[in-house]
Parts: structure tokens; sequence; C-alpha cells
């Protein structure tokens, strides 16, 4: 317990400080939308990491919590932190309606109808002229402002995506702990055990995209308030497969996993410019070695060498856990 917190102390101290000691602006900037993109990883790992099932209607619900912030702050004058709410209700209701359908389906069948979910949001989202502004976008997104305050800067952004990013993160782990997040793990590993075991995978199910849509709605309306513009190009189906990439390395079914691969994958391609033309292809490749030599992800790896350091150092906790192991029936 008091490593845990100790860990947790250093961790804030480290979030707290690292912005200055970000080169430039331009890395700070790069530092935020890692962090949205953690955010919407996070939401993406409740569907595919605790549910196990496929779904690449991320970027969907990061454009309907971009374009709901935008609309209502700019069209109608919105309080910014104020629409924040309006994103949680609208990317709620939008995660049903998938949600609800998707119940039928597994597999490629419900990975299919994510990606078209996809596809039709952003044609909505370009042709809705009235309500959206069309292919042009909307531009003029003021920023979060908490009384004469305002976060318009990279590094003051920051601390309102971390702080956002903190809340998430601690509301995910005390999801999983409960007994709905043991209803996710236990449709992952056999939804007829888990239907015989009383849980009731209709209404899970559902839960698990609404909580999707919400993270991914969230992590929309903060990447509007942060570049101020949007159009419908930025929340396309390869954008889905980004994030879906960010939990496959960083490790699906994992609190850390979404972060590790978030803070990689928005990096890796900037340290990669100095490459110019080649840099997309080595990235490409980075990609694919890291899924064909660590299939669950970075994360499971260094946790699992991690604990065998550990158990190489004090042997006798082994055998502690097997005479507890066998104490209780579990070996």
């Amino acid at each position: 317990m008091a490593r845990r917190t100790s860990l947790m102390i250093v961790g804030t101290a480290v979030s707290i400080g690292l912005p200055w000691f970000m080169p430039n602006n331009y890395y700070v900037q790069v530092l935020v939308l890692a962090i949205i993109y953690i955010i919407a990883a996070m939401g993406l790992n409740f569907i595919y990491g605790f549910t196990g099932y496929i779904s690449f209607a991320q970027a969907a619900f990061l454009g309907i919590g971009a374009y709901t912030t935008a609309i209502l702050t700019v069209d109608y004058g919105w309080p910014p932190l104020l629409s924040w709410i309006a994103v949680i209700v609208v990317s709620a209701v939008f995660g049903i309606l998938l949600g609800i359908p998707s119940l039928r389906l597994k597999g490629h069948y419900l990975a299919m109808a994510t990606i078209g979910f996809t596809i039709v949001l952003q044609m909505i989202l370009m042709n809705w002229n009235a309500v959206t502004h069309g292919a042009v976008g909307v531009n003029g997104i003021p920023s979060v402002q908490i009384g004469a305050w305002k976060a318009d800067q990279p590094t003051s952004f920051y601390y309102v995506a971390m702080a956002a990013a903190g809340i998430l993160f601690l509301f995910q782990r005390n999801i999983l702990r409960s007994k709905l997040g043991r209803s996710f793990l236990a449709i992952r590993e056999d939804e007829i055990a888990a239907s015989s075991a009383g849980v009731n995978l209709t209404r899970t199910k559902v839960f698990a995209f609404v909580l999707s849509a919400v993270y991914g709605g969230l992590a929309g309306a903060l990447y509007a308030q942060f570049s101020s513009y949007i159009s419908p190009d930025t929340f396309s189906f390869d954008q889905s497969i980004v994030l879906f990439s960010m939990i496959l390395i960083g490790g699906s079914g994992t609190l850390l996993g979404p972060v590790v691969g978030g803070v990689l994958l928005t990096f890796l391609p900037e340290w990669l410019r100095f490459i110019k033309e080649y840099y997309m292809a080595i990235y490409g490749l980075g990609i694919f070695f890291a899924v064909l030599f660590m299939p669950r992800g970075i994360v499971p790896v260094i946790t699992h060498w991690l604990e065998g350091r550990r158990r190489v150092r004090n042997p006798s906790d082994t055998m502690h856990v097997v005479e507890a192991s066998n104490k209780e029936g579990v070996v």
C-alpha cells in the first residue's frame, strides 16, 4: 500500500512538471493530443479490452463529442464546461443506439457494423450543412474557461486534459473492480458461462458501448476546444484504426495499456520525422513487429518481466502464494 501511494505521488509530480521539460510549445501540443487519445483509447478498452468485442466506432464517438461542444459553444453560446454535460448525454444516447442493434452481432460482423457507423456519421457531418457546417467545419471553438482563467495556451490546456484523464482513469479503475467490471471480464472469457452465473448480457454489453461512447465523446470535446477548429476529415475510419492500434500495442484489457499505447503512437511519428519520406513505412513496420512479437501488448510483457524479477529476488513470496492458493483450493 505504501509503495502504491509512493508511485501515485511520484506520478502526480511528474505529470505536473512534464510540460516544463518539453523543448518547445509544439511538443506540449503533441503531449496534449496524446492525453486526448489516451482518453479515447480508455473508452475503447471497455469494449475490446474488458468485454472482448471488436469495435471501430471510436472515431465516430470522438466526432460526436467534438461537434456537440462545437455547435453548442459557437452557434448557441454555451459555456465550454457546460457543454461537457451535453456531450456526455449525447454520446451515451449514441452508445445505446449502436449497442442495442449490435447485441445480435459477433466477431467480424460486429466490426463491420461499427465501421459502417463510423462512415455514415462522417458522411452526415460532411453533408448536414445546416447543423454541422458541412465540409468547411467549425471554426472559433472557445477553450475551457473557469472564472477569469482561460486555458488558451498549450501548457494551461495540458492541465485541463490531464485532470480529465486522471479522473476518467480512476473511474475506469473503480468500474473494473466493481460488479459491472467483473461482468465485463466474465463476458470476455465466456458468454454462456457468464449468463449462467447471472450476468445480464444485454445490459452489460450496452453499458460497455455507453462507457466507450462517453469517453470518446469527452475526448472529442477536449480535442475541439484545444484545436479551436474541427472538420469531418478528422473523424475518419483511419482514426479508429489508430486508436485500436494504441490499445493493441499498449495492452488491451489493462489499465495502463491505453496510456502506453497513446503516448507511443502519438510521439513515435514525431520522433521519426527526421527520416522524412521513409518515416511512415518504418512506423508501420514498428507496429507490425510490436503486434507480432508482443501480441498481448507492452504492459503485460513489462508486468510479467517485473513479476519474474520479484520472484527471483524473493522466492519465499512465490511459496506463500502457492501455499495460500492450495488452502483456498485454487491450485
